[in-house]
């Protein structure tokens, strides 16, 4: 029998909260019935609709505040005053032990400075990431892009600690031993890039007993899937994930538009729908929900604030394997190797 594993839910986070995150909540719970839920919110509300939806009584419990955090509230007067709001409390469920994981689906910034000074950072390490998951061109096979946000200038440490905590993350996700790690650059050659980048490409060069460093990709190389980990500093990263998602928006629109005009598009689509539903599946963004807050003291998920409950079952689902695999103690034993004890290769 598995052991039990406890979720802390801002219940209050979200665009559409706290009836799709409850109702995420329910398509989690009926596929891991060894799981325990701590709901912090309105009680008035979730109650109802936990009832609604058909929640049991015996995975969850009810903690009420009354305060949420807005979606434009800025983090410091989060931080400042929102100690007793649902997203503080469901973080400092983690931090005392009594769950092995947080999901919110809140304002992200805010959920960053709050999980950072509630649950702390890992021993040695510099700064936490943000890291997402991405689909690839290679079917079943996802990269993992970090930092996503979280530092928008960053130096050569920075970048090696990134690539050690996406590698144990996507280790942890797909179980692939060794998963390839790239650093984002202007171009493959080793001239290329600023100094920070070159001085991390070269440490990692040194330690690929330890990291299975690949050098340099480039942004085609992300959805190419180049390796399975791309890693980036927080200004670079986010703008190619807007990038990427950007695309994808406008080859939907056109795809649609085109159809509407064109009597032979019409004829032709109806033949196609069977390929294009297996791509709308593959593609389905609901299915990469949940981006993991890397380098702290517990796990830290953040869900889309407009995800529906698929969606949001997608980030708990993340937040619940992450708890099981204790993502935290093995990102500090891979850092204490390679950044407090760095190996040359003497060849």
């Amino acid at each position: 029998m598995k052991e039990r594993v406890v979720i802390s839910i801002d219940a209050m986070g979200g665009d559409t909260a706290p009836r799709t995150v409850i109702e995420g909540v329910k398509l989690a719970s009926d596929k891991h019935s060894n799981v325990f839920f701590l709901l912090f919110g309105d009680e008035r509300q979730i109650t109802p609709i936990a009832k609604e939806v058909g929640l049991s009584d015996d995975c969850y419990k009810i903690y009420h505040t009354d305060q949420v955090i807005k979606a434009d509230e800025k983090p410091s007067q989060a931080v400042r005053y929102g100690r007793e709001s649902s997203m503080w409390k469901a973080i400092y469920a983690v931090r005392t032990g009594e769950a092995s994981a947080v999901v919110s689906g809140g304002n992200t910034g805010a959920l960053m400075a709050m999980s950072k000074i509630c649950l702390g950072t890992i021993a040695g390490l510099d700064r936490p990431a943000i890291a997402a998951i991405m689909p690839t061109s290679i079917p079943n096979q996802d990269v993992v892009m970090l930092d996503m946000g979280a530092n928008a200038e960053c130096n050569a440490t920075n970048l090696i600690e990134f690539a050690i905590m996406g590698s144990v993350y996507y280790r942890i996700l797909y179980g692939i031993k060794q998963p390839s790690v790239g650093l984002l650059n202007i171009g493959s050659e080793e001239t290329k890039g600023r100094e920070e980048i070159r001085e991390a490409a070269h440490i990692l060069k040194e330690n690929k007993r330890k990291v299975n460093y690949i050098g340099f990709v480039e942004g085609n190389d992300i959805g190419a899937g180049t390796s399975h980990v791309v890693v980036s500093d927080g200004f670079s990263g986010n703008v190619a994930l807007k990038s990427i998602e950007g695309t994808a928006r406008l080859i939907k629109t056109a795809t649609k538009d085109i159809v509407k005009h064109s009597v032979l598009a019409k004829i032709g689509f109806i033949f196609m729908i069977p390929a294009l539903l297996k791509i709308k599946k593959r593609m389905d963004p609901r299915r990469y929900n949940g981006a993991m807050f890397l380098g702290l003291n517990g796990v830290s998920v953040k869900s889309h604030g407009g995800a529906d409950a698929t969606g949001y079952c997608y980030a708990v689902e993340n937040a619940i394997s992450l708890a099981q695999h204790d993502l935290c103690e093995k990102i500090k034993q891979e850092l204490e190797d390679i950044i407090l004890s760095p190996e040359t290769d003497s060849e």
